[in-house]
């Protein structure tokens, strides 16, 4: 790359990363005094927290760990005083803080505010440890379900009530997604890790487990990798997953390295054996489910739209790397993915000028399947221009992020200035202005600079990290010689990029 286009795309990324700053200031926003918030949302509500029988972990196999029985949830509320903080999703949806969006934005609030951040994360931490049993009629399928189930990651902090009645959200039933759940703890993982509060890591490490705890009901065949059910149960709630998915399995395999490295560092080698223990399982059946040779197939089904490339599948290895865990798969395997991505969904759409879109069949066409397989969602195609950032790929980083520059902020583009869209279409149709998931931008610099407490951390390999025992390494041995590899997109010694 010559010295002038990287000082060309340099600028426009610095204008980019400063101006998506807006959405905190004009996107709706409210930060209060702690002191004038009533904590006691027991009186306000019908949330509960836990009580004897109610844990998804009472029993004996976790009470060494997990000290869940008797704890208060409001044991993690505002002890630094940083006050209470509430970001809307969106100015046309209106949820506070939406927790599967927060993913992405919230490398924004851990680099500039990590003090705010920490204090969002203790606020679904105690969520999580609590119930609100009020019944919610689901609007995609008519059926009734309870507001918030214990174990159960919030979708939101609320509407109306914000903080004491959560879950606003009312689509799909938020309990049964698999998305939440690994993206709470990868959360929980990255700003422990980034900012070295062991305070905070105590307080939270009831919730964490807690929440993995409660995904193991959604391993329906005991191989160690859960399995999606046949409906949009996750972020792209429009987007019907089928079986093992590329985007909630590879969330699943990250949540497990990053919770076995969170135990590990509080002291909790057993657990943290027992993570590694599923995931070597769920990894060999990933691998084997989803690996074509050149990418991850966007789930195990049989459909057409099986074999759609997604931009966003590698969504747990962004996480991975900017939490400096070690990656989820062969160095190999990830950049073929993410070249394969750069090809199809990024540059097959107007010769990639409006970002990533979302779905693409290999054979070069956009994923009709649905709205949200044919969009392009400006936070995501952040989000993977950081991970080939983590990756080394800086030209076709910047190419993609550049995209929704072109699109969104430059003289050239649609004339969104302050008011970034989630998605628009190839033919430039827009859905949702003013949008938080566009913080994902700060993604990339985290992928530029990273924390020093991340970048001072040990480089250790994940079986070290996680003490695993000599048993546990021969069965982590003998999964990795069961796996077949298809090294369709390299060579024995050379990169092949036409992949």
């Amino acid at each position: 790359m010559s010295r002038l286009y990287h000082i060309y795309n340099s600028c426009r990324y610095k204008i980019t990363l400063f101006n998506e700053l807006y959405f905190l200031v004009a996107g709706g926003t409210i930060w209060i005094d702690s002191e004038y918030l009533v904590v006691d949302a027991d009186n306000k509500s019908n949330s509960s927290p836990i009580e004897d029988g109610d844990s998804p972990l009472n029993d004996s196999t976790c009470n060494s760990t997990v000290p869940q029985i008797g704890f208060d949830p409001h044991e993690i509320d505002d002890k630094e005083n940083v006050g209470k903080f509430l970001y809307l999703e969106g100015i046309e949806y209106f949820m506070w803080c939406t927790y599967d969006v927060h993913f992405y934005a919230s490398f924004a609030l851990l680099d500039l505010f990590p003090k705010i951040e920490l204090s969002i994360q203790r606020d679904f931490a105690r969520a999580v440890l609590r119930e609100d049993k009020s019944r919610v009629r689901f609007l995609a399928d008519g059926a009734w379900g309870i507001r918030k189930v214990i174990g159960a990651v919030a979708h939101d902090l609320g509407a109306h009530n914000p903080w004491h009645e959560l879950n606003a959200y009312n689509i799909h039933d938020t309990s049964r997604w698999k998305d939440l759940n690994p993206k709470f703890v990868l959360q929980i993982y990255r700003d422990f890790a980034a900012t070295g509060d062991m305070s905070f890591g105590k307080d939270v490490w009831p919730a964490v487990c807690t929440a993995m705890e409660y995904m193991e009901q959604f391993d329906r065949d005991g191989d160690g990798m859960i399995e999606n059910d046949g409906f949009p149960d996750q972020t792209y709630d429009a987007w019907t997953v089928q079986g093992v998915s590329a985007y909630c399995g590879c969330l699943w395999l990250a949540a497990l390295q990053a919770t076995a490295a969170l135990a590990r560092s509080l002291g909790h080698d057993d657990y943290a054996e027992r993570c590694m223990i599923r995931f070597a399982k769920a990894k060999s059946v990933f691998e084997a489910r989803l690996w074509n040779g050149s990418y991850f197939n966007y789930d195990s089904g049989t459909s057409y739209k099986s074999r759609s490339i997604q931009a966003d599948q590698l969504a747990g290895q962004w996480y991975t790397a900017s939490s400096g865990l070690p990656p989820l798969f062969e160095e190999d395997r990830i950049k073929c993915t993410l070249q394969k991505i750069f090809d199809y969904n990024v540059m097959r759409v107007k010769g990639g000028r409006m970002g990533a879109v979302n779905g693409m069949h290999p054979n070069g066409k956009v994923d009709e399947t649905c709205m949200q397989s044919r969009e392009i969602w400006t936070g995501v195609t952040y989000s993977l221009a950081a991970t080939m950032l983590l990756h080394g790929m800086e030209h076709q980083a910047f190419t993609t992020a550049e995209g929704i520059y072109i699109a969104g902020w430059s003289e050239e583009g649609y004339g969104y200035w302050f008011q970034t869209p989630e998605a628009w279409t190839v033919d430039g149709h827009y859905r949702s202005l003013i949008y938080m998931r566009p913080l994902a931008i700060w993604g990339m610099q985290q992928a530029l600079s990273p924390p020093m407490s991340i970048l001072k951390a040990p480089k250790v390999n994940a079986m070290d990290r996680a003490h695993i025992s000599p048993g546990t390494f021969q069965f982590l041995q003998d999964s990795v010689r069961k796996m077949t590899p298809k090294n369709g997109c390299f060579g024995n010694t050379v990169f092949n990029w036409d992949c």
